[in-house]
């Protein structure tokens, strides 16, 4: 059996959105695979400090930050933090706007005072809004915009009403960063986020692939959102859960059944992992 590694985007694909714990049918097949000698690894947008809880579960590494920040173990493999004059600009520009914004370190998250109650007033049927909803209602290490302390951010995430209020930002800095929006929207909210164009999650999962010594044929990508596009349009075989974009399933290997229905267990004995 040919070793694989695999890479799991966590909410609505290893987890359901916003929560830190998976299926135990997922974490089964998991660690069976493991046993097997896969190695698995999260491909996430998550900064290392809001995957901590899951990575905690026993995975060999991880793709954070939407692939600003690449880890094996205790091994950095990959580090690319915004320059202070990008997230200045990109800030600026939001809030003139009336954008939503958080902006991600690697150990901490920061967000507007306000975003709660937009969040409140905002439809369901988003993985991202809804973990951001319940990371906000859970308290799990969003301070207050506020008290950022200048450390070198990686992500910012936004929220609005209409796609003209990204207008400004885009002029300005759409040639050094993707404006990733979700296409699953939700009521009278549109949300993504800017992703530096010198990383994605494609790309770290050839830099994990490179460290291992593994073909890129040999990798294994599960995502749910747009936000998972590079990772499946560059691993050897792609799985787009059925909760997932229906964009992302067009494009993706195997559509497997929801993250609350086993979908991951299915698709890894699918798949000949177990």
């Amino acid at each position: 059996m040919n070793r694989k590694l695999i890479f799991l985007d966590i909410d609505g694909t290893l987890t359901p959105a916003g929560s830190n714990t998976p299926p135990e049918s997922a974490m089964r097949a998991i660690r069976a695979a493991q046993k097997n000698g896969h190695k698995v690894f999260l491909c996430t947008g998550r900064n290392p400090a809001m995957l901590a809880p899951v990575l905690a579960l026993g995975f060999e590494g991880a793709v954070a930050a939407a692939g600003g920040y690449v880890f094996m173990g205790d091994r950095v493999l990959f580090d690319c933090p915004m320059t202070p004059e990008q997230l200045e600009t990109g800030m600026r520009l939001l809030k003139e706007n009336g954008v939503f914004r958080t902006i991600e370190a690697k150990d901490a998250t920061w967000g507007d005072e306000d975003l709660g109650d937009f969040l409140a007033s905002a439809g369901e049927g988003n993985s991202e809004l809804v973990r951001w909803r319940k990371a906000l209602a859970e308290e799990l290490n969003i301070l207050p915009m506020h008290e950022y302390d200048g450390r070198p951010v990686y992500k910012i995430v936004f929220m609005c009403t209409e796609a003209k209020q990204l207008e400004p930002a885009r002029a300005a800095l759409e040639k050094d960063f993707k404006f990733v929006v979700q296409d699953v929207a939700a009521h009278h909210c549109l949300n993504g986020e800017l992703i530096n164009r010198s990383f994605d999650k494609g790309r770290g999962v050839r830099i994990v692939a490179d460290a291992c010594g593994v073909a890129i044929g040999d990798t294994i990508g599960f995502g749910d959102s747009m936000n998972d596009l590079e990772m499946i349009e560059t691993v050897g075989t792609s799985v787009c859960m059925d909760n997932g974009s229906p964009k992302l399933k067009e494009v993706s290997d195997i559509v497997c059944p929801a993250v609350d229905a086993d979908g991951l267990a299915i698709a890894f004995e699918q798949l000949g992992l177990i």
